[in-house]
């Protein structure tokens, strides 16, 4: 079955989805486009944190009506969030939704000086209630057929815990986001978790098994972090970037020389044979919000989200034109290059730079 990019066939789509706050806005956009101009049907997703709330909402909402029921889900989600706290009324943004004023600064910084428990009322979360009031989760382990993947970090261990369709809750989503400087931790069967991105931003090993031959990985995390930090809080803030990445790019970059190894090995099991056949294809954010601070991913104003969505879809519509008849046929992205012991790609196809 084709489309408008030639393809001869339909060819199964499994997704990852790459976690970041406010920044999950960005990954809105692109789904947006792969629903609205792809007909590939989507097998399989992998999310951690904003990744893994995307992906409920997007199984969520092909359940309920298809794919304009997932566009529907996604847009009615995310402009709830951005009504949800009254960041004009209380002062805690720029007159334009630019950025956080000088309250909403002296906020973030008072919330961060305590610990959750002190300090719940400080920090406005209305995750929970968005998700309960939008998604059917009985409904989605029972009658799925998307494989779910959602990732969560054993706040005890360090260990990565993976949560299957069959045990999504809302408890397993708010363990997925749950940032331990802002949130408790989130107890599940009597462990507590925090966020996925400590181990896996996201899980990409259970989609080696997914039964599609076509994986795209969606990435909120820039290629570059920018200079080397000089002063301790910008080292701190280094620091904590690094480590929410690092388990990421350590898998990938497994997955590329064991990849390089199958595709030049005549033998091999049935793992060597699956990744000869898979095809990798990846959206990132280029240049588009590699200048942003880390604070960008605490702002949900309306505004704000819009532009990150506009950000998604213009860079999904960019990856269409110019990669979308490789679906089905041959991978578009080359993992050796992209994660690779060496420099990060250059900024090539960039979007312009958003400012929050």
């Amino acid at each position: 079955m084709g489309n408008l990019f030639g393809l001869r066939r339909n060819p199964r789509l499994s997704l990852a989805l790459q976690g970041g706050g406010a920044h999950g806005a960005f990954t809105w956009g692109v789904l947006d486009v792969l629903l609205e101009r792809t007909t590939q049907p989507i097998v399989a997703i992998s999310g951690t944190s904003a990744g893994a709330v995307n992906a409920v909402l997007l199984a969520d909402g092909l359940l309920r009506g298809g794919r304009a029921g997932a566009r529907e889900a996604l847009a009615r989600f995310w402009e709830a969030l951005g009504r949800a706290v009254p960041w004009d009324a209380l002062g805690l943004v720029a007159s334009d939704g630019s950025g956080l004023s000088a309250t909403g600064r002296l906020m973030m910084q008072w919330a961060q000086a305590f610990s959750p428990a002190q300090a719940s009322f400080m920090r406005p979360d209305p995750l929970r209630a968005l998700l309960a009031r939008q998604v059917d989760f009985e409904r989605l382990r029972a009658q799925s057929a998307i494989r779910l993947h959602i990732a969560a970090t054993h706040a005890n261990s360090g260990r990565l815990r993976l949560f299957g369709a069959r045990d999504l809750s809302i408890d397993v989503v708010m363990a997925s986001a749950c940032l331990p400087t802002l949130q408790r931790a989130v107890v599940i069967d009597g462990q507590p978790y925090w966020d996925g991105g400590f181990s896996a931003n996201p899980a990409l090993a259970p989609l080696l098994d997914a039964p599609a031959d076509d994986l795209l990985l969606v990435m909120l995390s820039p290629w570059s972090l920018g200079d080397a930090p000089t002063t301790n809080d910008e080292i701190k803030l280094r620091s904590a970037e690094i480590a929410f990445n690092a388990a990421f790019l350590r898998e990938m970059r497994l997955i590329a020389e064991a990849t390089a190894l199958a595709r030049r090995a005549w033998w091999g099991g049935p793992l060597e044979r699956r990744l000869r056949r898979l095809r990798w294809h990846v959206i990132d954010v280029r240049a588009a919000l590699a200048e942003l601070p880390a604070a960008s991913k605490a702002i949900a104003h309306p505004q704000w989200l819009r532009r990150l969505r506009d950000a998604g879809r213009t860079r999904a519509l960019a990856w269409l034109q110019r990669h979308g008849a490789a679906l089905g046929q041959r991978s578009s992205a080359d993992l050796g290059r992209l994660f690779g012991p060496h420099e990060p790609p250059p900024m090539s196809e960039s979007l312009p730079a958003l400012q929050p």
